[in-house]
């Protein structure tokens, strides 16, 4: 691939404090609905030791498997290499660049809570997906 075209492709960064929930949910969707047309990180400054079990089961009923994903740490680098950086309402902060985009998306913790409570969140976390992958692949 031409250095152009992988420059151009959008890339966005979901940050959540233990990233283990609510940003892993967000990169797994972006990842399953856009997928190599937009580069997905996620991250946390205090990344929990796994996934949350519930969240992976919620994800499993999408057809989407996360169990094989880990929190990471957030870094400056993966927030300078992003076009778009989201945090999940969960009060994390990341460094500010010019020239990037900065949302937050204020979503329910699914920490300690069932599938059946995650589930909503999870819905909600798609709606907004998708709706970022269409502004993304139209800016293009």
């Amino acid at each position: 691939m031409p250095d152009e075209a992988r420059s151009a492709k959008p890339s966005v960064l979901f940050v959540c404090v233990h990233n283990a929930g609510r940003s892993q949910m967000a990169a797994a969707y972006l990842t399953h609905l856009a997928g190599d047309r937009i580069d997905v990180r996620s991250a946390g400054s205090a990344p929990a030791e796994q996934v949350n079990p519930a969240v992976v089961e919620a994800m499993a009923e999408e057809g989407i498997d996360i169990s094989a994903e880990t929190p990471k740490i957030l870094t400056i680098d993966a927030v300078q290499a992003s076009d778009v950086v989201i945090t999940m309402g969960c009060g994390d902060t990341c460094p500010v660049f010019p020239g990037k985009r900065y949302l937050d998306w204020t979503l329910d913790d699914p920490a300690g809570q069932g599938v059946g409570a995650v589930r909503p969140i999870r819905d909600e976390i798609r709606k907004r997906i998708e709706n970022l992958v269409g502004e993304l692949l139209a800016e293009k």
